[in-house]
């Protein structure tokens, strides 16, 4: 699993508590990347339905769907369905016997993780995320709060 997709969690959550659309530029400071990316990232969800834009002043970008309607499931699939794990046989055209039999197993194991992992990806929502956030804000002391700017606004 690339990096994209605890990216765009973390900016869909942002999304979520926010009162209006979040421009591209606003999204890749926050993310750390250039508003091209954010873009191209954000075509896929755009695609999927899960997110809009709207150009212009006052324009950006904006859920069409509760946090609770989206689940980890549904973005990961909206950003194009990436190879869960960079593991694999050495070479998938093996003639050597011990190697075909390696390759089975390895696949059959991966196979197996990918499917629990994507499970538990669907059973994920959103909302649930941002739930645990404002759990761990409330933990927080006030001197606390000060060093996490991820507490104190909708903006990293």
């Amino acid at each position: 699993m690339d990096a994209r997709l605890s990216r765009m969690l973390h900016l869909l959550i942002h999304m979520g508590r926010m009162a209006g659309p979040l421009t591209s530029h606003a999204a890749a400071t926050m993310l750390q990347t250039n508003p091209v990316v954010v873009r191209r990232t954000m075509a896929g969800l755009r695609d999927a339905g899960y997110v809009q834009s709207v150009k212009g002043h006052g324009g950006g970008w904006s859920l069409t769907r509760d946090l609770e309607d989206l689940t980890m499931l549904d973005v990961h699939r909206a950003l194009g369905e990436n190879r869960i794990f960079a593991l694999g046989p050495a070479d998938p055209m093996a003639t050597c016997l011990v190697e075909q039999a390696v390759n089975a197993s390895l696949e059959g194991a991966l196979r197996e993780a990918e499917a629990l992992l994507l499970r538990r990806l669907g059973d994920v929502s959103l909302a649930s995320i941002a739930s645990d956030f404002d759990r761990r804000v409330a933990g927080l002391s006030d001197d606390d709060l000060m060093r996490h700017s991820h507490a104190r606004a909708p903006h990293d």
